[in-house]
């Protein structure tokens, strides 16, 4: 491990705003190119999974969506050794240059009416290459943050790794809402859909030079006593209930987000019968709220604690996610889907904050980067995920349009166990 000395030298004073600037754009753009998919999920299913069915190609647009999640692990894996061993600035940059390559696979695939089968498949290559990206970016870039940051203000600083996928939605929504606006309905099928995705390719150059403001904070490279031993082996042989604990932390945001942020611009239109705008619209006001309230819960964090705010965050969002789908579905209006997605959004904002830097903290610095990577991989990748295709499945199985609701609080009431298990590291030198 790194002694005081060289500590001191590898983390120079930067100020606030560069510092978590530098470190979150990377995610902000990550997180971007992965969710645009979803905002393009019904027209990307008509024109790659060709079914007689519009829920059948939806099903499959948001498997192919889901897919994207299989390789985080192993991309949590991979990326969060990798920064464990060489650093944090170095593993992100990797991780970019991986994102972008998912992208502009998608954003250039033909049709499934163009090339056959292979159109799908490139798709869903790209996913995977999105997602082996994704799953280490968020631990190695969060690492960084949280590690540069005075502790006293820690949860601030990281709560805008989540705002940072707030403006990601924002911006990803504001695109899709802009394109089917202006655009007529067979030019934004034939080729507007892509203008997001090509647009994505950007996240190399602005990252790698935002970037290039930090030096690394650690690295086991030169470290005797880490050189033969692997991080992941560190974490699964001394520190598992940590990783079990860190996983069960990070399902109900997931979850939320999937359904609240993600999925509810496609259930205004599936499920309430509204225009594509109005869901996208609901798109915006989620990336907004997420914005605004990510780092409100962080400042909150940091003043009474992790556990205490994410504690009550996610049991209100378990005590009113039902009512609010009631609420509705009895009254489908855009002035009630847009009061739904602000409130449960919010809470999210708050509540997933104060979580991602609490799953960062729980492991000491020589695994942390690992540690932190794998606990989100593999939260994300089942619940978050498959969040969409899951709750797309239980409507129509139990065709009930309140479903989603029940599954968001199953899974609020894991984080709710999970934090019970975690010591408090609000303020406490990491």
């Amino acid at each position: 491990m790194v002694d005081a000395t060289l500590a001191a030298v590898t983390i120079p004073r930067l100020s606030g705003t560069r510092l978590i600037a530098a470190c979150t754009i990377g995610n902000a753009l990550e997180f971007y190119d992965f969710v645009v998919f979803s905002f393009f999920a019904r027209t990307i299913g008509a024109l790659f999974f060709p079914a007689q069915d519009p829920t059948v190609q939806l099903l499959l647009s948001f498997a192919t969506y889901g897919v994207g999640f299989f390789l985080r692990p192993l991309g949590g894996v991979v990326f969060g050794a990798y920064a464990d061993r060489k650093g944090r600035k170095v593993a992100t940059i990797v991780a970019l240059f991986a994102m972008a390559l998912g992208t502009a696979m998608i954003g250039l695939a033909p049709t499934y009416a163009e090339i056959g089968l292979a159109g799908p498949l490139i798709i869903v290559v790209g996913r995977l290459i999105q997602g082996f990206s994704a799953g280490g970016e968020v631990g190695a870039s969060t690492t960084l943050l949280a590690e540069y940051a005075p502790a006293e203000r820690r949860g601030f600083f990281g709560s805008w790794q989540l705002a940072s996928q707030g403006v990601a939605v924002l911006f990803a929504a504001g695109l899709a809402f802009t394109i089917n606006g202006v655009l007529p309905a067979d030019q934004a099928r034939a080729w507007g859909w892509r203008i997001p995705f090509l647009l994505g390719i950007l996240i190399v150059p602005i990252g790698v030079w935002l970037l290039g403001a930090l030096r690394e904070t650690h690295a086991n490279e030169n470290d005797e006593k880490t050189r033969e031993v692997s991080a992941l082996s560190l974490v699964f042989k001394h520190h598992f209930r940590k990783l079990v604990a860190g996983v069960a932390l990070i399902i109900g945001g997931t979850a939320a987000n999937a359904v609240v942020v993600l999925y509810m611009s496609t259930y205004a239109v599936s499920q309430l019968g509204m225009s594509p705008t109005v869901g996208l619209l609901a798109g915006v006001v989620a990336g907004a709220v997420t914005l605004v309230g990510a780092p409100i819960g962080g400042w909150l964090s940091d003043l009474y604690g992790r556990k205490p705010v994410a504690a009550v965050a996610y049991l209100l969002i378990a005590l009113t996610i039902y009512p609010a789908f009631l609420w509705l579905n009895a009254s489908p209006t855009t002035e009630t889907l847009m009061s739904v997605v602000a409130l449960l959004g919010a809470l999210n904002a708050v509540g997933g904050a104060t979580i991602i830097i609490a799953t960062a903290e729980i492991f000491p610095v020589e695994v942390r980067a690992t540690g932190m990577s794998l606990v989100y991989a593999l939260g994300v990748a089942i619940f978050g995920g498959f969040g969409q295709f899951i709750v797309t499945w239980l409507i129509a199985e139990t065709h009930n349009p309140t479903a989603p609701a029940w599954y968001v609080i199953a899974c609020c009431i894991a984080t709710l166990a999970g934090l019970r298990a975690i010591p408090e590291m609000a303020r406490r030198a990491i």
